[in-house]
């Protein structure tokens, strides 16, 4: 073989493990690959826990300063797909006494057999999870995944990282499900807003529409753990950057472990990458990787 060649079937080998648990399950609902050679994991360096939790290699230079044409601002064209822009919508939903305001692509007025929606941290807003050009295209990809896979992804604002708050991303859930009654729903909390995917978890009511949550680089809520959320199982991910300064990723990983502890076998993985920072695992997490184990999962 050509070093080339075998360059690339090292990196399959160092995925098999994850890989496999996506496909082992017949007829399970699975998103086609896009642009995985650019957005899959590099490098692989640990795997723990039956393979539940990865250390992935990030480099800074590799992954952020060869990637973006701005730093941090600009990915490189061949990145992102502009594709899901002909669908690209602003929608308001009256719910709970308020407005809640958020952006869709895909199927988000209905007919979608998976839906996405992203909460912003602090600071932000629901133009975030919609900008193609920023964390290394990220957002882009997870875009095209669902518009290509008959989905929808939304990204909204909510009134606050409280009660209202979650009441309301629980408004645009049951919205969802009921234009898209057989959808998967997912959540995506970047940030501050996993307390709202928290939340989310710990109540019966608003759990029982979920088939996935993701914590991008979010604090823990140790009340989860007495709050019945346990017995219902919905599948979560936890993506952290060892150095982050705004959540340990070492305090994380522990609940991580008090979780498997308290209700072994429960469907959660955790995502480590070496080096990253806070924003890092916006930026690198496989989409297509994770939500493919939830489908099978939820």
């Amino acid at each position: 073989m050509s070093p080339a060649i075998l360059s690339k079937f090292a990196r399959c080998l160092a995925m098999a493990a994850c890989l496999m648990t996506l496909n082992s399950a017949a007829g399970a609902q699975s998103l086609a690959p896009f642009k995985d050679d650019l957005f899959q994991y590099k490098k692989v360096t640990a795997s723990h826990f039956d393979g539940d939790f990865l250390v992935v290699e990030y480099s800074k230079q590799r992954d952020l300063y060869d990637r973006d044409k701005v730093d941090q601002r600009e990915v490189f064209g061949n990145y992102v797909s502009y594709k899901p822009k002909s669908s690209r919508e602003s929608y308001e939903l009256r719910a709970n006494g308020r407005t809640v305001r958020y952006m869709g692509v895909g199927r988000a007025q209905g007919g979608a057999n998976a839906v996405v929606i992203y909460i912003h941290g602090q600071g932000g807003n629901r133009f975030q999870g919609m900008n193609d050009v920023t964390f290394g295209g990220n957002f882009n990809r997870v875009q095209n995944l669902m518009v290509r896979n008959g989905g929808a992804y939304l990204s909204a604002e909510f009134a606050d990282f409280g009660a209202k708050g979650t009441a309301d991303i629980d408004a645009l859930i049951r919205y969802q499900k009921q234009v898209s009654p057989r959808a998967k729903v997912i959540v995506a909390c970047g940030s501050m807003g996993g307390i709202i995917c928290w939340n989310l978890l710990k109540n019966g009511q608003y759990a029982q529409n979920l088939s996935g949550i993701l914590f991008l680089g979010s604090p823990k809520d140790p009340g989860f753990l007495s709050s019945g959320a346990l017995s219902r199982r919905v599948p979560i991910y936890m993506g952290y950057g060892s150095d982050d300064t705004v959540y340990n990723w070492e305090t994380q990983a522990n609940f991580f472990k008090q979780i498997r502890q308290s209700a072994p076998g429960y469907p959660i993985k955790f995502t480590l990458f070496d080096t990253g920072v806070h924003g890092t695992p916006i930026r690198m997490t496989d989409w297509r990787l994770v939500l493919n184990w939830m489908f099978q999962a939820g």
